[in-house]
């Protein structure tokens, strides 16, 4: 919406004087009438001129406070790290107002777009809470919009779609497979982008560590993690009180590898690992298990608690974009400008690589590694590196 917005401020006059702010000129009746005509035109890619996007990450919103870490709210909030500030306060009850009217027109909108080697890249939008992810009652409102995104991607001709964080959930559509096996036809492909995720957590393991303590064992990344992980020789207490799960993910190892998947039930199997690796939020009682100078990988949304002193937390699987990314005027949540979470970085690297396949449901354990080099390719690289 703000490209087209600032085109017709430079080419027809005494309209869209704030640039920064929209909303302004709105109130102020100086808003150019032909400013959502021609937005909604060139999203249907109606017209004949019109770019398509080679990729579209769609995300969702966190909690009402941050939704107002959007780019047309406040540029100069957005442009930094999302934080809770007070100034955020007296505005909420307004942004809970307009979150409640974009639940019920329930339409993706855009939030932002940049290139990336040439390559138009556009982030839409899920009006959805994270708490919403969890009423059962919600699941199939939630899951048509996340397939009427899909579809519309389909439609004009974008070529990859990534779905964010809780779009993505195993309970909710099954990583997207469901979307997938409804519409077999579909030219775009559909990616969660976990594979990524997983090679970025992998990869922040020292290569001397022999064992690992896994907490979400049986999720998508536990499993991929585990299966890749006996086969580096690495032992892996998975924390699991179901044999049947915990069991069928280690009959999926080749067999000279199956006796490194070890099943534990209690956090109290790990007080001599010292490598953690979260993907169930635990709690500070549950971390006093481990031993001193324990690291925590994590995978958990929200991010444990950094409870113990004597202890390092890791931050959540993330990748910086290539320098010559253009258009970066804010920042993906909590992250630093120029850095996505993994599974965001995921899709982008599906893209570029014009991979032809669905990403969807469990993770291929054999592309991993794969995945991994052809991110290192395109430039990006994990925060974990770069950022020390």
């Amino acid at each position: 919406m703000l490209c087209r917005y600032h085109s017709l401020h430079h080419t027809e006059k005494d309209t869209n004087f704030c640039l920064f702010m929209p909303l302004f000129d709105a109130l102020g009746n100086t808003l150019n009438d032909k400013s959502w005509q021609l937005h909604k035109k060139l999203s249907l890619g109606s017209g004949n001129n019109s770019r398509v996007p080679d990729f579209v990450f769609l995300a969702h919103i966190v909690d009402v406070t941050s939704c107002m870490h959007v780019p047309f709210y406040l540029r100069s909030f957005s442009s930094l790290p999302f934080t809770t500030k007070l100034f955020l306060i007296p505005c909420w009850p307004f942004a809970f107002l307009v979150l409640l009217a974009m639940w019920v027109w329930s339409k993706v909108f855009l939030l932002s777009f940049y290139c990336l080697k040439d390559r138009l890249h556009q982030t839409w939008v899920v009006p959805r809470c994270g708490f919403q992810y969890f009423l059962p009652f919600a699941t199939e409102g939630i899951n048509k919009q996340i397939e009427q995104a899909i579809l519309r991607a389909d439609r004009i001709g974008v070529k990859v779609i990534s779905l964010a964080a809780l779009n993505k959930n195993e309970s909710l559509n099954g990583g997207g497979k469901l979307f997938v096996d409804k519409h077999p036809n579909l030219r775009v492909r559909v990616v969660h982008g976990n594979t990524l995720t997983a090679a970025v957590i992998l990869n922040e393991i020292p290569q001397h560590v022999e064992e690992v303590f896994l907490t979400g064992a049986t999720s998508k990344l536990g499993r991929a993690i585990a299966l890749y992980l006996c086969q580096k020789k690495v032992r892996v207490l998975m924390l699991t009180i179901s044999t049947e799960r915990f069991q069928r993910i280690q009959k999926e190892a080749p067999p000279e590898y199956q006796s490194y998947i070890v099943q534990v039930t209690k956090y109290q199997a790990a007080k001599n690992c010292k490598t953690w690796i979260v993907g169930k939020w635990i709690t500070p009682r549950e971390q006093s298990w481990a031993p001193r100078g324990t690291h925590f990988h994590q995978f958990v949304v929200p991010p444990i608690l950094s409870f113990r002193r004597d202890c390092t937390y890791g931050d959540l699987a993330a990748m910086r974009l290539p320098e010559d990314v253009e258009g970066l005027g804010s920042c993906e949540y909590t992250m630093e400008r120029g850095i996505v979470h993994a599974c965001h970085a995921g899709g982008v690297v599906h893209s570029l690589e014009g991979w032809t396949h669905h990403e969807v449901g469990a993770i291929d354990v054999e592309r991993i590694d794969l995945v991994w080099k052809a991110a290192l390719k395109h430039g990006l690289r994990p925060v974990s590196s770069t950022s020390k």
